[in-house]
This record gives structure tokens, C-alpha cells and sequence, in this order.
């Protein structure tokens, strides 16, 4: 029987990987043992079967005793531990949700409804190391695979309006933070009807910029406000986060002719799931008709949103779509700049496609590749 090795499976990804697991069945057929950085000789996660007490996710031979670890766990993690599994002779599998080995070029990004070829190809010749993608990139793909699938795209540009989650835990709870002082900071003037809404709009200015507003985290108010910056800054004027756009597309795809991808980056104030308004340059004039049916065709998560304002607002938001695993794509239509260029919106829950999903994929591919 196979040995599965798990690292990381409490923090935000980890635990929506155990909860999408345990719905779907996912801990049978394999031994399950778990790590801990903090942790060692307690109980680990309620899996519906008995499992060992944590183990020390630092051990790196007790952890070459897995066929495949899987984790969740943080770059920081995976940079002290994989190269020493490697040079201990370890040749399992590592199926890892962060971004530290991403770019690696002995490692495949994982996304299968996308790139099944890509990863089967790479099992075949030996590729070791399975690496979960950037959200945004993920969701983008997952939105309008087809249109790169059927070779319709020349150049893609996705403007984002990124989730506080996608930042981190604490990221979220400070958000909150920032709503509530708001909150109350306004409280008695929204008592009053009679308050006049620029009179509300300069409280909630000063709430913003009182030394007292919660900032450890972001650095910045997030709430009632945005952040056009998201990640560490390159030489070029990108933001990092930007820059994925183009090296994971490409890379997820496995293309020979790099597609452009750009676009800017933007943390909005919404809890949870990543937005993107998407500009495509195609390769030819195609009828919207068949642009939506190459869409709503591509995989079976992908859902198209009729362009009217009622099925947009009922079905196009985080609100919506947080949780699910659906992908909807709407506001689909041609731009006034030619018959070439399309326009869309998409919302994607990114702890799921963006994040825990393709690691759990990965995980029953590699199994069933090994078995």
C-alpha cells in the first residue's frame, strides 16, 4: 500500500484540502500519515480511520519513507526540506501548493482539467515534482481553456480584483478588523436618516487614516479602499504577481510559442474567491455563438452567465461564488476595437481551482499512476 505523507494541512489550503478529501472519499486505498512542524507526538486530523501520532515535518528520513508527500506547508518549508530529500536519494512524488518550486524546470504546474496531457507526459518521463499554480492564472484557465485549447488566442490581458484570503489568514482577519472600525466609527451617524452622505463619507475618510486603523498586515487600509499592488516589485514595472500571468500560463500549458499574458494585479475588499476582467486578442473573427460553446465546453466546472444585468449580478460575485467549485465566466461580448477582441469577467473560489483542488487531483493521479 502506498505511503502519503501530508505537510501543511491546517493552515487555510490545507485544511480546504482535508474538507474536500473527506467529501469525496479520498483517504482510502493509501496509508495517510501526517507532519508538523510544531506539533510532533499529538493527534493529527480526524480522517475517518485511525493514523499515527504527527511526526516532525523536518525528519527528512522518516518523511523519504512516503511513495508521495503532499504539501501545504509554505515555500519556506519546502526550500529547507525537498532538496534534501533529493540528495538523500528520495525519488517519490511531491505535490506541493506553494510557489517555491513552481518555475523549477523540473517540475510540471498541476491544473488537469487544463493540462492532463502536460502532467501524464511528464509522469511517463519521470518528472517527480507536481506544483499547484498562482490562483488567478489557475481560475483564468479553468475560465477559458478552451479558447487556448482550440488555438484562438493571440494575447490575453487580465485586470484582477483579488480576494484578502489569497493574501493569508491573518490578511482576512484584519480586513474584518478594518470593517468593524469603520463600522463603528460611523455607527452614530447612520443612526441619524437625516445624516448627509458627504458628512459620512468624510467619518469614514478619517477612520482610514486614523493611526489607530488596523494596518499590522496589509500596511494599508483595504476596506472602503483598494490596492493596486499585489506581491514584490521586478525591474520591468510589474508587480510579481502580475508577472505570473505569462511564465505559469505558458508553463501550465506547455507551449512552444510563449502567448502573451499581462495585465494588473489589484487586492479588492472581498473576503474570499478572485475576479478577473479579461481582454482577449483572437487569432481570427469568431461569432459569439461558438465562442461561448468553445467556453462552456472546455471542462465541466466552467459555467457560462448570460450577459444581462440580472443573471451577472445574480451569478458573477464572490458572494456567489464562494465555496463552489463552478466557474463562471459572463459578460461576454465584443469590444468596440474590433471583431477580434473579446471582452469577459470570471470569479473563481481560488482555496479551491486556485489552490486546493489541483493538489487533490494530483494526489489520486499519482496513485493511480503508482498502483
Amino acid at each position: 500500500m502506498a505511503r502519503v505523507a501530508f505537510i501543511g494541512w491546517r493552515g487555510m489550503v490545507g485544511s480546504v484540502l482535508m474538507d474536500r478529501m473527506m467529501a469525496e472519499g479520498d483517504f482510502r486505498g493509501f496509508e495517510a500519515v501526517f507532519y508538523t512542524t510544531s506539533q510532533v507526538g499529538q493527534k493529527g486530523p480526524r480522517i475517518g480511520m485511525d493514523i499515527p501520532l504527527l511526526k516532525d515535518a523536518y525528519d527528512v528520513r522518516d518523511l523519504k519513507k512516503a511513495d508521495i508527500i503532499v504539501t501545504c506547508q509554505g515555500s519556506d518549508h519546502t526550500k529547507a526540506v525537498h532538496p534534501k530529500l533529493r540528495k538523500a536519494g528520495w525519488t517519490g512524488y511531491w505535490i506541493d501548493a506553494s510557489s517555491a518550486l513552481r518555475m523549477d524546470g523540473g517540475s510540471i504546474i498541476i491544473l488537469d482539467p487544463v493540462n492532463r496531457d502536460v502532467i501524464d507526459r511528464g509522469l511517463r518521463k519521470g518528472v517527480k515534482d507536481y506544483i499547484g499554480g498562482n490562483c488567478t492564472v489557475s481560475l483564468m484557465l479553468m475560465a477559458i481553456g478552451g479558447l487556448f485549447r482550440s488555438n484562438l488566442v493571440e494575447w490575453v490581458t487580465s485586470m484582477t480584483y483579488q480576494a484578502a484570503s489569497g493574501a493569508g489568514a491573518n490578511n482576512m482577519r484584519e480586513l474584518v478588523e478594518q470593517m468593524a472600525f469603520v463600522g463603528a466609527a460611523s455607527k452614530k451617524l447612520l443612526a441619524k436618516p437625516a445624516t448627509a452622505a458627504l458628512e459620512l463619507d468624510r467619518c469614514v475618510l478619517s477612520a482610514l487614516r486614523d493611526k489607530a486603523f488596523p494596518r499590522k498586515v496589509f500596511g494599508h487600509p483595504l476596506a472602503a479602499n483598494l490596492l493596486p499592488w499585489i506581491d514584490s516589485e521586478m525591474k520591468n514595472g510589474q508587480s510579481r504577481e502580475e508577472w505570473k500571468g505569462i511564465v505559469e500560463t505558458n508553463k501550465i500549458l506547455g507551449t512552444k510559442k510563449t502567448i502573451p499574458v499581462d495585465g494588473i494585479c489589484v487586492r479588492v475588499s472581498s473576503m474570499r474567491c478572485h475576479s478577473q476582467a479579461l481582454t482577449i486578442k483572437l487569432k481570427k473573427d469568431v461569432p459569439i455563438d461558438e465562442i461561448t460553446d468553445i467556453i462552456r465546453n472546455d471542462n465541466d466546472w466552467v459555467k457560462v452567465v448570460p450577459n444581462t444585468k440580472e443573471e451577472t449580478l445574480k451569478h458573477l460575485t464572490p458572494a456567489a461564488v464562494t465555496g463552489r467549485l463552478d466557474v463562471p465566466v459572463g459578460r461576454i461580448r465584443k469590444l468596440n476595437t474590433g471583431p477580434k477582441f473579446l471582452t469577459c469577467f470570471t470569479v473563481g473560489d481560488q482555496l479551491l481551482w486556485g489552490a486546493a483542488e489541483p493538489i487533490r487531483r494530483m494526489l489520486k493521479i499519482a496513485l493511480e499512476y503508482i498502483s
